[in-house]
């Protein structure tokens, strides 16, 4: 647990972190229901819906340039059929960093961002077995594609845990 800790700009009290990463536990076009449906797969890191949509997670990074940290989004991409595959193919394969990007679509909301994060376009970078994939939002003038290129500052993590806390 860290011993920081910061005063909450929503409710004004101290909190612990602030935290350095945010999670979507699924792409925004899931739906529970769908669990139990044929086609339709969620697990840690991906998932396929209807047998027609397919989505890996990644890490969407954006460096602290104050402390030298990095905030992390986890977030969900969607990929073509072909690039979804050879991903799996290659899921638990050392050396699998050496793949090339996949083109994708960020797939989830991210509050806070306007316009909406839903849709970016990105390239995913494979990283060695065990670690998530890097997500590279194309960059735009969006507020989020700027933050990853430019990087944030404390005060800005302390406002998304701010925001997202109290969510």
């Amino acid at each position: 647990m860290s011993t920081e800790q910061f005063s909450c700009g929503t409710c004004g009290e101290t909190h612990d972190g602030p935290p350095l990463s945010f999670a979507a536990p699924a792409p925004d076009f899931w739906r529970p229901e769908m669990a139990s449906q044929e086609g339709c797969l969620l697990d840690a890191d991906l998932c396929v819906i209807s047998g027609e949509q397919f989505f890996v997670r990644g890490l969407i990074e954006l460096p602290v340039w104050d402390t030298g940290d990095v905030f992390t989004y986890s977030m969900w991409v969607s990929l073509s059929r072909p690039n979804f595959t050879r991903a799996v193919d290659v899921w638990e394969q050392p050396g699998r960093e050496a793949e090339p990007p996949y083109f994708g679509w960020l797939s989830n909301i991210i509050a806070g961002y306007e316009p909406s994060t839903l849709n970016l376009r990105t390239n995913v970078h494979t990283r060695a077995v065990g670690q998530l994939p890097y997500i590279e939002l194309e960059p735009t003038g969006h507020p989020l594609a700027v933050e990853q290129l430019a990087g944030i500052t404390r005060a800005r993590v302390e406002e998304i845990a701010s925001f997202h806390l109290h969510r």
